[in-house]
């Protein structure tokens, strides 16, 4: 397989991301077959690097997808991931937090589903969503229980201090053994717009429509502007963002398998090794139960 160079989705914080940025990249495919073929392989070198990293029993990896609706997460979750063993899998959607999520501080259920040592972690939506949701409709922090002596004064001081305590989260994270790869899905509005009509015009997705996915389109600027601030505020070289054009699904994919593949691969991790001596003795222990049967 080719080897991709993913460092120019890459965002750490030496450079600056726009909402500019193409949603589209040359094809990495020729055609479905091809794409099929490359995620195939790409799914045996995760999974492999993935059991090596659940035997060395050290690190976990975190993978959060960002996005606006139709962007993808779904489908590219369930590609790029299919290989890998289930028992070792932990997959977590964030929707719109719930009464007792309101009532803890606003990383608090995030820290509940976060993966173990050996194990790969997805979340479907993230903590971003309290500065990118958040901050398109700041009415929904009135709904929380947060002092409001300890709120800034300034909506753009709140956003600080929130971007600051999520760098915080994920170096914490990071020191502990547990990178994270966060991928945002940067897909154009006219490409929504021709995937939600195509939702629409089937009757076994016409279900994931609602009137709230046509009210936050047209709130795009603000989002475009929020995720710019974001990505730009908590891009870091440890836990870096990375900008995957999203119009063209296929390709979408593809570049996803390579980072995953790349960082798991690129983790000091290696299978506990028993000496030929040690080997042989149990060899022979085995042999001398199966010798009584």
């Amino acid at each position: 397989m080719k080897k991709l160079n993913i460092r120019r989705f890459r965002y750490d914080g030496r450079q600056t991301f726009s909402p500019d940025v193409p949603t589209r990249t040359d094809p990495l495919y020729t055609d479905e077959a091809d794409r099929d073929e490359q995620l195939a392989r790409l799914a045996e070198r995760i999974d492999q690097a993935q059991n090596r990293m659940h035997a060395h029993g050290q690190y976990g990896l975190l993978v959060v997808f960002q996005a606006m609706d139709a962007a993808g997460k779904d489908s590219s979750i369930r590609r790029v991931f299919r290989g890998v063993n289930p028992s070792r899998f932990k997959i977590a959607p964030f929707k719109k937090p719930a009464e007792e999520d309101m009532k803890h501080d606003f990383l608090w259920r995030f820290w509940q589903e976060l993966p173990e040592r050996g194990y790969i972690g997805v979340f479907n939506r993230s903590y971003y969503e309290e500065v990118l949701a958040m901050r398109v409709h700041p009415e929904r922090l009135r709904e929380g229980y947060i002092p409001a002596n300890l709120l800034p004064k300034s909506d753009t001081d709140l956003w600080k201090q929130r971007f600051a305590d999520i760098v915080h989260f994920e170096d914490y994270l990071f020191r502990n053994g547990f990178p994270i790869v966060k991928l945002y899905l940067h897909v154009s509005k006219e490409e929504q717009g021709q995937r939600l009509i195509a939702r629409l015009k089937d009757p076994e997705k016409q279900w994931k429509f609602s009137e709230n996915d046509l009210e936050e389109r047209q709130f795009w600027p603000d989002y475009e502007r929020a995720y710019a601030d974001t990505i730009n505020a908590t891009a870091t070289r440890n836990n870096p963002w990375y900008v995957i054009p999203s119009d063209d699904r296929l390709n979408q994919q593809i570049i996803i398998g390579h980072i995953v593949a790349d960082l798991l691969e690129n983790l000091p991790t290696e299978f506990p090794q028993e000496t030929a001596k040690e080997a042989a003795v149990l060899i022979r222990k085995i042999e001398k139960q199966d010798a009584g049967n």
